[in-house]
């Protein structure tokens, strides 16, 4: 994940008051209540494991999605193949964080009754970070995997066009005493919401993130917005990104690449692809003898000698899931631009954020 600057100079809100506005913005928007808390929890969710690029950040870009650009607000996720380990959900050109849920709740229904579920889902539309839904899974005692489509912001290796997505894959392993593994990568080597961050800061990205339109490696976060996403591991993250991407459009039906838009003209509403898979791992083993396994292994890594200039190393997630501790307590960090977009969301369409603007107050 990326820690990102200034986060002790900006607002702290009480994860319920944030919680409470956004759902509102979307309710104003046409959403039913299940529909509107599906993409609530999936940006406050975000902003609260410190995975802000996914966060309220995004509040402008899916109400217009909602209002202007097509997204039905009202659209009902729905199975149209179940083959018993075997889904096909289409999402209904409502915002992803909808359909995914709706399709890792079916996964991993019959996960219990087949032991391995995998839900492949199109016509949607951007579905948030790719954890949140492996992580319902692990509540269910399961392994979860998510994957999804993104806007092409890479070029193949040794290439000049925009044509390969960064394409995320999540994975959920249960554990015990010492946590969970979760582990969600893109295959570049950031996502773009998380320039947009460093752009809103004006901060300078590292300088292995992207090129600009160029081609020139760069550390200005603006030219990197029109430029590249570096692949991880060169050819390595091209492959996989691509493999990701084929299994959320091709098992679907729905769109790949350049099919799903492109970051000059936008998403194109209701073709974007994901799939979820759950694992019952009691089929396997004994569902308690794999936690403490899991446990074995985070304290192997937690505990290795870390090399010079670290004074510690962390497993996937526990940098997430400690934040979440300290965000839930302390409130999130929320810069003005964030803040002052919300609350002009709210004003647009007619929601109550009250509470929120009374810790605000006005922010430019």
């Amino acid at each position: 994940m990326a820690l990102y600057p200034g986060s002790e100079k900006e607002t702290r809100i009480p994860v319920d008051v944030l919680d409470s506005a956004v759902l509102s913005i979307f309710q104003a928007c046409g959403m039913n209540e299940a529909a509107a808390r599906a993409v609530t929890r999936s940006l406050v969710d975000a902003d609260t494991r410190g995975i802000h690029s996914h966060g309220v950040l995004r509040v402008p870009d899916y109400v217009k999605k909602l209002t202007e650009e097509g997204v039905d607000p009202k659209g009902e996720p729905r199975i149209v193949t179940d083959a018993a380990a075997a889904l096909v959900v289409d999402g209904a050109n409502n915002l992803g964080a909808v359909a995914m849920t709706f399709a890792m709740e079916k996964t991993i229904e019959h996960a219990r009754d087949v032991n391995v579920a995998f839900a492949a889902v199109a016509g949607s539309n951007h579905a948030g970070t790719m954890e949140l839904y492996t992580r319902m899974a692990l509540e269910a005692g399961m392994i979860g995997l998510a994957g999804t489509n993104a806007l092409p912001t890479m070029a193949p290796w040794g290439g000049r066009d925009k044509i390969v997505g960064i394409n995320p894959l999540a994975v959920a392993i249960p554990g015990g005493k010492m946590g969970d593994f979760v582990l969600d990568i893109a295959f570049g080597q950031t996502a773009h919401g998380k320039i947009r961050v460093f752009a809103q800061k004006g901060e300078p990205i590292p300088p292995d993130w992207a090129f600009d339109a160029a081609g020139n490696p760069t550390i200005d976060a603006v030219a990197a917005l029109d430029g590249l996403i570096r692949p991880i591991g060169g050819h390595k993250g091209v492959g996989l990104g691509m493999a990701v991407g084929m299994l959320s459009g091709l098992l679907s039906g729905g769109a790949y690449g350049l099919e799903t838009g492109n970051m000059l003209d936008g998403p194109k509403p209701g073709v974007d692809s994901h799939f979820v898979m759950a694992i019952n791992v009691a089929a396997f083993q004994d569902i308690d003898v794999v936690r403490t396994r899991v446990d074995g292994i985070l304290r192997e890594l937690r505990t290795s000698r870390p090399a010079e200039g670290n004074d510690r190393l962390y497993t996937p997630g526990e940098i997430e899931a400690d934040l979440e501790v300290k965000f839930r307590r302390e409130g999130i960090p929320l810069n003005d631009a964030t803040l002052a977009d919300i609350l002009s969301m709210a004003e647009k369409v007619g929601a109550d954020v009250s509470a929120l603007s009374r810790i605000t107050g006005p922010v430019a």
